[in-house]
């Protein structure tokens, strides 16, 4: 069975976003796959993990879409923390950022997905004009 994480939680701090998990959570063991896509039905943007047996999912919920876009303006790359261990989360903000311009004015994804990324990720889609 695949690894399963959802991401509720992070922090900022300076221009670093840090994605929390709770304690129990064991993240040593994860390798980061560089690759992002989404779950429209759960309106979430999924980091993928690198499995023996094909890929695990991190599920980055809407209530850490903010921190997100701190992380696209930045351009740093936010780190997966659980207590003292953390994990570089490489290549999120450039799969991130083109994500949100191919969901933009895109309903393939759904109507309601498509309009919460363009609402939540105005700031990005609009400097870029």
């Amino acid at each position: 069975m695949s690894t399963q994480i959802q991401i509720n939680h992070g922090v900022q701090n300076g221009a670093e976003i840090h994605f929390l998990l709770a304690e129990e959570n064991e993240i040593s063991a994860l390798k980061p796959a560089g690759k992002m896509i989404t779950d429209s039905e759960k309106k979430s943007f999924v980091y993928l993990i690198d499995e023996e047996e094909g890929y695990g999912h991190i599920h980055f919920t809407q209530e850490v879409w903010p921190l997100m876009v701190e992380a696209l303006k930045s351009e740093i790359d936010p780190v997966l923390s659980c207590g003292e261990e953390n994990i570089r989360l490489t290549n999120f903000t450039e799969e991130l950022d083109m994500l949100i311009f191919n969901i933009e004015g895109n309903n393939n994804y759904g109507e309601a997905f498509s309009t919460a990324v363009e609402e939540s990720f105005a700031e990005i889609l609009k400097n870029a004009e």
